[in-house]
């Protein structure tokens, strides 16, 4: 667990662990025998048809869910960083495969948990595993939840407003009209569903129209822009 000290502040603020002091965080961990693994830039995580019981959450760098079609085109579904977990759902039912890649989109550190010792009480029966399920089923359902805006997203009619929606997602999120958010051009253009060279022309307008500024990945929402 040594190797892992210099991550607890990282791992106790994250959503799993909420609730959960930091004397009790180290035993909780052993418990849920964690393990850790660094993966290259562009290196599988998982794999779409991968059966697991273990779910991840980034320490370093980043990863990314992404599902290829028939074609070889790509579709980013979402990205997470440090502190951020992912595979909850598939881990919960072991039976069921992944229906995505994930996909290190930086050089990356990623902890594993075995959720089965989450949704299974251990035989320590730990004072906090109760608060760790819940922690866990409202994880499950943040997700939906963002799958869902991602949805309403791709849905729109126009390059421009998927592109408003998503800012406009991203704005709130950092409570700021000033935001980072986690993609390249292609990236972005593959998680809207829209062609790269298109969306860049109509961020292109936008900028011109006074909606928003950016420089790379880093955005700025106007305020009193027209739509």
């Amino acid at each position: 667990m040594n190797s892992l000290d210099r991550y607890l502040p990282l791992i106790g603020r994250s959503p799993l662990f909420d609730g959960i002091g930091a004397n009790d965080l180290e035993a909780l961990l052993a418990c849920l025998d964690v393990r850790t693994r660094s993966f290259e830039k562009g290196e599988a995580v998982l794999r779409m048809g991968d059966v697991t019981t273990r779910m991840g959450m980034v320490l370093e760098g980043a990863v990314r869910l992404e599902r290829d079609d028939y074609w070889g085109n790509r579709s980013i579904l979402a990205s997470f960083g440090p502190g951020q977990s992912f595979a909850e759902v598939c881990a919960c039912e072991p039976d069921l495969p992944l229906d995505v890649n994930v996909v290190a989109a930086d050089d990356a550190l990623v902890l594993f948990l075995d959720v089965g010792r989450v949704t299974t009480m251990c035989s320590s029966s730990c004072a906090f595993h109760a608060r760790l399920v819940r922690n866990l089923l409202g994880l499950i359902a943040k997700r939906a939840h963002s799958l869902t805006r991602k949805i309403e997203h791709v849905s729109k009619r126009t390059t421009r407003a998927k592109l408003l929606s998503y800012l406009s997602e991203q704005a709130e999120a950092a409570e700021s009209n000033r935001f980072a958010i986690p993609f390249d051009r292609q990236e972005l253009a593959d998680y809207l569903s829209v062609d790269r060279s298109a969306m860049c022309a109509e961020l292109s307008r936008m900028k011109r129209d006074g909606l928003v500024d950016f420089h790379k990945n880093r955005f700025k929402i106007v305020q009193g822009g027209s739509l």
